[in-house]
């Protein structure tokens, strides 16, 4: 939907006096849909002025002074400074606490106990010369949350990233790998399919490291000479399985909340997202004398990685002792939630959230989001303060826990379920800024309106963000890129949304439109000590001017979703995604199940009914001409359409047919993940089963739809 531009908006802002830094803005679009457009436009370039990049790096300061691992007194002390930023812009704020099991590393090591002369003893200290944070004794020792506690012993068998294929490839080589500790590095998946994988093939333990060939020397120069990870550094994080169903292993489907009874707990033994083998990561400093001294056939060329030796399968001759000890308990996280009413439609909330709890220091992931949020929340507040209101409820989140397994967001989607039924759209930020390449995912709808944000907001580098997104090519954020790939007729690529950030329960639960978005460049510090404000100061965004830029596409973007006439949703963009995905599917049912495939008949009947409405609302959108709360009603109503009321087989929890995670993948999606994820199990009946299921979906989302007219 292509807008004319105003010509004002770089005077209104000269004489605001409060570019800060930045590149002049562009000039913006016009606002289609609203009542007074000119009264939107200044509005918005009112918003633009505010945000700052000084205070931005003022709060990202104040939040990376020290380690805050969810639970711990410096998560709370940080969930009380969000809250006073929160307040101080006019915000109806509270602290929300859960009661969630999580983990703390008590012991941890590994040993190489034999042969002679492979001397290995891990994790070591992560150091480097010039950190000025590395010694702090805070600092927790690096762990992977949800394993469980343990001791095992035995030869190692490298796997490669621990993937179905690579498994099978261990297969095909005749290489056992039940009873062996795998070593396997990070990347392609989520660490915690990683351990899910082994388990079910019979391994007794995981080490997880960090190659250079991924994220190391193979790539630059490391910290603190350059962005990537050092010899010694370590990725932490949580080992959850998630692909399950996210939060509280203890609580699926229901909210965490302090008086909630062990009666209406699940032991965790029995929780299917809590794994059973014993798993703990490695710097490559760690696993080097491991994979040195590693036996057995070469490693396929492919699964070499950076390290300077040839690398060997195994098993043994080398063998380790892994020693897990780790503090479980019911521990109390905090969320923070803001809310600025709406004057004009009750009940109806656009959210924005960003989780603040970190394995360290978390100065990208997460609190560059949380700074960028916050000076959001900073020119909101300025409005607020001029006597304006939204027209719809505008709600801001600080989630705690995600880290381990989006636990904030998901208790809090829980016990808000029945509200969220007058949610309009959640706008997610995480690992905010690690530079300055724009990159953004969201549900099919929302993928032009994220567009038509960025031409409209001032890039550091000069013109748009839009025109440098446009230079750029940027991919969609990392780890969440579809894995059936689903072209867009655009010059710039929205991702789809799978999952590994807090925009996973309201879209895959509660079918709220959603839209996740950062600005990322060379970042190999991802969950190690070094994800400080000296790494963030020196590589990511020295002058803070990427999160002043992220304030303003967020604050842009939610004065859009609460101040339209009618919500600017392209249902025809869905429509055709859609209908790319049947036809893949179907084309892969073929190949796999020949003769026997079942019918996709109904189901492309379906998909063009929906696509036929889907390009009416689309036009009404554009140029209104029904009643708009009806046609408003209408839009809302149609993501939730699309949830299945059994869920996705064998994980209830994920509910939307259109978008999931992948059960091997963990944070990337999959499309139709009913269909496709039984071809994938060469499962024709339930293939059959969920084209029936999205039939029935496609056909609630075509009523819903439709009953504006």
């Amino acid at each position: 939907m292509h807008k004319t531009r105003w010509l004002s908006i770089l005077a209104l802002l000269i004489t605001a006096g409060a570019l800060q830094g930045a590149s002049p803005p562009p000039q913006p679009a016009a606002i289609t849909g609203f009542r007074d457009s000119a009264a939107e436009r200044a509005l918005e370039s009112r918003f633009l002025a505010v945000p700052g990049p000084a205070l931005a790096g003022e709060h990202l300061k104040a939040l990376t002074a020290a380690p805050h691992l969810a639970g711990s007194p410096e998560d709370r002390a940080n969930a009380e400074y969000v809250a006073a930023r929160y307040r101080e812009a006019g915000l109806e704020t509270q602290i929300v606490e859960y009661k969630v099991w999580i983990s703390y590393p008590k012991e941890i090591s590994v040993v190489a106990t034999g042969p002679k002369g492979v001397l290995m003893r891990g994790p070591r200290r992560e150091r480097v010369a010039g950190d000025p944070y590395e010694t702090d004794p805070r600092i927790v020792t690096p762990y992977n949350a949800g394993s469980p506690s343990g001791d095992v012993e035995g030869e190692v068998v490298y796997a490669n990233y621990g993937r179905p294929e690579d498994f099978q490839k261990l297969a095909e080589m005749h290489i056992d790998v039940r009873g062996k500790v795998l070593l396997i590095r990070y990347g392609e998946n989520y660490r915690g399919v990683k351990s899910f994988l082994a388990e079910q093939h019979g391994a007794a333990g995981v080490l997880l490291y960090s190659d250079p060939l991924d994220d190391g020397f193979f790539k630059g120069d490391v910290y603190p000479k350059g962005p990537w990870r050092p010899w010694s550094a370590v990725q932490r994080g949580s080992i959850n399985y998630i692909s399950e169903f996210p939060g509280d292993p203890t609580t699926p489907g229901v909210a965490s909340t302090p008086d909630l009874g062990p009666a209406k707990r699940i032991d965790p033994q029995h929780s299917a997202q809590l794994p059973k083998i014993v798993t703990t990561p490695l710097s490559a400093a760690d696993a080097q004398p491991i994979l040195r001294s590693l036996g057995g056939t070469e490693s396929p060329r492919d699964w070499q990685g950076a390290l300077p030796f040839t690398y060997h399968m195994g098993p043994g001759p080398v063998r380790v002792k892994v020693h897990v000890k780790q503090d479980y308990a019911l521990r109390t996280v905090w969320d923070v939630i803001g809310v600025a009413r709406d004057s004009e439609f009750p009940g109806e909330w656009v959210i924005s959230g960003n989780h603040r709890d970190a394995w360290v220091f978390g100065a990208v992931d997460p609190n560059s989001g949380t700074a960028a949020q916050l000076e959001a929340v900073h020119g909101i507040g300025a409005l607020l303060k001029s006597g304006w209101k939204p027209r719809r409820t505008l709600v801001f989140a600080s989630w705690d826990a995600e880290e381990f397994g989006l636990m904030g967001s998901t208790e809090w989607v829980e016990q808000h379920a029945a509200e969220l039924s007058g949610a309009v759209a959640y706008l997610n930020l995480d690992a905010a800024v690690s530079g300055p390449n724009f990159g953004a995912a969201a549900v099919p709808s929302l993928k032009d309106f994220i567009r038509e944000v960025t031409r409209d907001v001032p890039s550091p580098a000069g013109g748009s963000v839009y025109d440098r997104w446009r230079e750029s090519k940027q991919p969609p954020p990392r780890d969440r890129r579809p894995a059936l790939a689903v072209p867009v007729a655009a010059d710039v690529e929205v991702g789809d949304l799978g999952s590994g950030s807090d925009f996973t329960p309201f879209l895959q639960h509660e079918g709220v439109p959603s839209l996740d978005m950062s600005s990322n460049g060379p970042y190999g510090v991802y969950h190690s000590a070094f994800d400080d404000y000296a790494w963030f100061t020196r590589f990511a965004d020295p002058g803070f001017l990427y999160e002043q830029e992220m304030a303003r596409v967020l604050g842009i973007g939610m004065l859009r979703l609460a101040g339209a006439d009618v919500l600017p949703f392209d249902y025809a963009a869905y429509a055709r995604e859609i209908a790319r995905a049947v036809d893949d599917a179907e084309r892969r049912a073929r190949q796999k199940f020949g003769a026997k495939a079942p019918s996709f008949n109904a189901l492309q009947v379906a998909a063009r009914q929906f696509a036929e409405v889907a390009g009416e609302s689309t036009a009404a959108v554009s140029n209104p001409a029904a009643d708009a709360r009806r046609l408003n009603r209408a839009l809302q109503s149609t993501e939730r359409a699309f949830l299945l009321p059994q869920g996705l087989p064998n994980r209830p929890w994920y509910r939307h047919a259109i978008f999931a995670p992948g059960e091997y993948t963990g944070y990337q999606a999959v499309v139709l993940p009913g269909i496709n994820d039984a071809i994938e199990r060469n499962d024709a009946a339930t293939a059959a089963a969920q084209i029936a299921a999205l039939t029935a979906a496609l056909d609630r989302a075509t009523r819903e739809l439709g009953s504006y007219r």
